[in-house]
């Protein structure tokens, strides 16, 4: 929710902060830590709303709690899943038919989450920062109201507040049944039983990495997908990404939006959606139905208008400048609530640290928001830094670029025999020499690990010519960007490489 900063005790129950003020989750522990860290006196105010399915969780924020950690441990679950299938294919007998557990899963997922809560609030008291779990609101511009859930309101003050509260999963409230019946990635992952038999609607990479974890432990998972996968990111590797994903067992329905879900007595779901195109209807029985259509930021709540810090009225983001500063000199907002970053929590975390850095530390450095790397926890990964194909062109015009593309097979797949069609790898560069590195796109496995790795020499500025001088780790799928040759100018097929 949100996080403030910086404690001299006053009378009753009112606390004037001298120092900073700290909003939200993970992210505003972080940079509370890092200002309690210069020496400052620092308060953490985090509340969790829970969602319209009852789910509530601990301190942490998004991230920990119902976003990466959860997500990439299911993942994990899946991945392994298909190593089984693989085993026999290297001698291992394993005894079949074999079985996904549900309810192991979940428990040793949430035990885990839970003990990353308590280490949260451990490293706030070791490092002397005050954590405050009430729902906090402007009442001035120096001042918060947080209200606690016995209703005991608490007045915290601070010569500087950081708004890091991030957002909630996007509900269609206009379709019948959205909200009472289905759930959002705030539920999926704190489920005691196996949602079974899924619907997926959206198109995002939640979306997607949901549907590739459900498809991996064995359930019947569709994605209802409006217009294109992964918008924002290379739309080429979005394509690769959803035509592995059907290859293995996730069915699509493309082009179709859902328009009312009722409960049938049996419990389950039934779904009505329309085809864009030809404007049929038809109906499916579900399990469960997931909405990830996108996120909100937690912004509404807050009172931020009364006190001058203006939003994008059409997202309801905070406008901030380069040093994270709002419309109020000594109000600041990190991370997913602000408008233009990167909705990922190292941003976010690195952006705090720097902040804090800056008010106490006598430092000028501001965050750098290009060349940030991510990857997308599908089946098969997809991992990327720098600008998409799409991107490149439009900003330096079709005839500057020059992609540089192969497909690969990973030796881990031969012997297993895995169909390795959707492994590749693309390399956008200014044509121009020395052919400047503008992004680096790689499907496959352990993508995140590849992609960190380059990630550090193109926020250096490395060239095509520096990343082909390279000596690359044999035998590894790393290896492969170092060997990238084939121009999609010169309209040769790229050749599979591989060990």
């Amino acid at each position: 929710m949100a996080a403030m900063a910086a404690v001299l005790r006053g009378p009753g129950r009112r606390f004037r902060w001298r120092t900073q003020a700290l909003a939200g989750g993970v992210r505003g522990a972080a940079r509370g830590v890092a200002a309690a860290q210069l020496g400052r006196k620092v308060a953490v105010v985090d509340y969790v709303e829970p969602s319209p399915q009852g789910t509530k969780w601990g301190l942490g924020g998004t991230c920990v709690n119902v976003g990466c950690i959860p997500k990439k441990l299911m993942h994990q679950a899946a991945l392994l899943g298909g190593m089984i299938q693989d085993a026999h294919h290297y001698g291992w007998e394993v005894a079949q038919p074999i079985r996904h557990d549900w309810r192991k899963m979940a428990e040793a997922v949430q035990n885990h989450v839970k003990s990353l809560n308590w280490g949260h609030r451990v490293q706030l008291q070791d490092r002397k920062v005050k954590y405050f779990n009430i729902k906090a609101s402007f009442i001035n511009e120096h001042t918060v109201c947080g209200i606690a859930k016995s209703g005991k309101e608490t007045l915290l003050s601070a010569d500087h507040i950081v708004i890091a509260t991030g957002g909630r999963p996007r509900y269609p409230t206009h379709i019948e049944g959205a909200l009472e019946y289905a759930i959002t990635s705030d539920d999926i992952f704190w489920l005691k039983e196996s949602p079974g038999k899924t619907l997926v609607v959206g198109a995002s990479y939640v979306a997607l990495e949901c549907a590739g974890f459900l498809t991996g432990i064995g359930l019947d998972t569709t994605v209802m997908m409006r217009s294109i996968p992964l918008r924002g990111f290379d739309q080429q590797m979005s394509s690769l990404v959803m035509e592995h994903m059907e290859s293995h067992g996730t069915q699509f329905l493309k082009g179709c939006i859902p328009t009312c879900i009722k409960r049938l007595p049996d419990g389950q779901l039934q779904v009505t959606w329309e085809d864009r195109t030809s404007g049929k209807k038809d109906t499916g029985i579900f399990d469960t139905v997931l909405w990830a259509i996108g996120r909100i930021p937690e912004t509404r709540n807050l009172n931020l208008k009364e006190v001058g810090v203006n939003i994008n009225p059409e997202n309801q983001k905070i406008i901030v400048d380069a040093q994270d500063v709002t419309s109020v000199p000594h109000i600041y907002a990190i991370g997913d609530v602000a408008e233009g970053r990167p909705e990922l929590t190292p941003t976010a975390i690195m952006a705090g640290k720097l902040l804090a850095q800056r008010l106490f530390g006598q430092s000028s450095d501001l965050m750098d928001y290009n060349n940030v790397p991510t990857t997308v926890f599908t089946p098969l990964e997809y991992g990327c830094v720098g600008l998409s194909e799409e991107e490149a062109v439009a900003r330096h015009g079709q005839e500057h670029i020059e992609v540089y593309h192969a497909y690969y097979k990973p030796l881990e797949f031969t012997v297993a025999e895995r169909d390795a069609s959707q492994c590749y790898i693309k390399m956008v560069c200014l044509k121009k020499p020395p052919q400047l590195v503008l992004g680096l796109h790689f499907l496959g496995p352990n993508a995140g690990e590849v992609t960190q790795g380059f990630a550090l020499g193109i926020k250096c500025g490395a060239s095509y010519a520096q990343v082909m001088r390279t000596v690359g780790i044999h035998p590894t799928c790393s290896e492969e960007v170092v060997k990238l040759r084939i121009s999609k100018r010169s309209g040769l097929d790229p050749t599979v490489t591989g060990c």
